[in-house]
């Protein structure tokens, strides 16, 4: 670590004892010796050096990690072949899209919910998931928005409110690939930060982590599961807790272009006021329309009663190489 610091205190110091000019309308710095450094490029050098800049040819290991008794991190993301997706199910996938790769995962979500004395409809429509791979094969950034139009009523009529919920952001790491019964792993350290509308924000900066895992069984079967924490605000009392979510999926092959999955998930509030454990049970299908274009779509239902009654759902993804 210490090359890295080396080098960021070095670009610090030149910018500080550089005097900044504007020339041919773009900023630049003239040094002591009359020469012009573009602060761009200064920052460039400095990434270039640092364990992420890898070169222009060399996307870096795969996986951050490697099982001891693999045969090395070679595992990573494979650009030949079709894009993975981290909907529709609740598990995300346990790899990365890809130093340099934009992948785009879109949809439309209805939910509803029927309890005694009180009916919700909640439409979701868009749901933007922006996924960058940066720096290396085993580095994804991460961005979401969840766009909500919902009518509830308690008996007094049909009220409605509508906006985007918290800004997501997040960082997924590719951990380890799959070596024999061990899994392939990845880790999602993540937040939603207030920037919701004022009937739908949480008013709190949310954090969290998210560990992935899958086994590869065969050519046509997969398992997967996610293991999150994650803090949560009351929607009774207003007041913080932490929640922990599990799920695990079964993925098939139905062909080259066809494929589904069936997957439980929970989520298990810790030191909550009024919040319950939600029980759901979902399944869907996916359609390849390229390797790089996926649809899909999904349907699944609430097992206990705290849980949601229904959700169904379709979406699009799209990865830019």
């Amino acid at each position: 670590m210490a090359k890295p610091m080396r080098n960021g205190l070095s670009l610090l110091l030149g910018l500080l004892l550089t005097t900044p000019v504007v020339s041919g309308g773009e900023l630049v710095w003239i040094e002591e010796d009359g020469t012009t450094v573009e602060p761009a490029s200064l920052l460039k050098a400095a990434v270039s050096e640092s364990h992420l800049g890898f070169p222009d040819d060399d996307n870096g290991p795969g996986t951050l990690l490697s099982w001891r008794y693999g045969e090395g991190n070679s595992g990573g993301p494979d650009l030949d072949a079709p894009l993975v997706t981290d909907r529709p199910d609740f598990t995300e996938a346990s790899s990365t899209v890809g130093r340099g790769v934009l992948q785009i995962e879109f949809g439309y979500t209805l939910t509803l919910d029927d309890e005694p004395g009180s009916k919700q409809r909640i439409h979701s429509a868009g749901e933007p998931l922006l996924r960058w791979g940066m720096g290396a094969d085993w580095l994804e950034l991460r961005l979401a928005l969840f766009p909500i139009h919902q009518r509830t009523d308690d008996g007094s009529g049909w009220r409605s409110i509508g906006g985007t919920e918290d800004l997501y952001l997040g960082t997924k790491i590719a951990l380890t690939s799959q070596e024999c019964h061990w899994p392939e792993t990845a880790l999602i350290v993540q937040a939603t930060v207030p920037t919701g509308s004022n009937q739908l924000t949480n008013r709190d900066v949310l954090p969290g982590v998210n560990l992935l895992y899958s086994w590869e069984l065969n050519e046509s079967v997969a398992l997967g599961g996610s293991t999150q924490a994650n803090r949560a605000i009351d929607g009774g009392s207003g007041e913080a807790y932490s929640e922990i979510a599990q799920s695990a999926t079964v993925v098939l092959d139905l062909s080259d272009r066809v494929g589904m999955f069936t997957e439980w998930f929970a989520m298990f509030p810790n030191g909550a006021d009024t919040a319950q454990v939600e029980h759901y049970l979902d399944g869907g299908f996916t359609f390849l329309l390229s390797n790089d274009v996926q649809f899909d779509v999904r349907a699944g239902y609430g097992m206990n009663r705290a849980a949601a009654d229904f959700f169904a759902g379709a979406g699009l993804s799209i990865r830019f190489k």
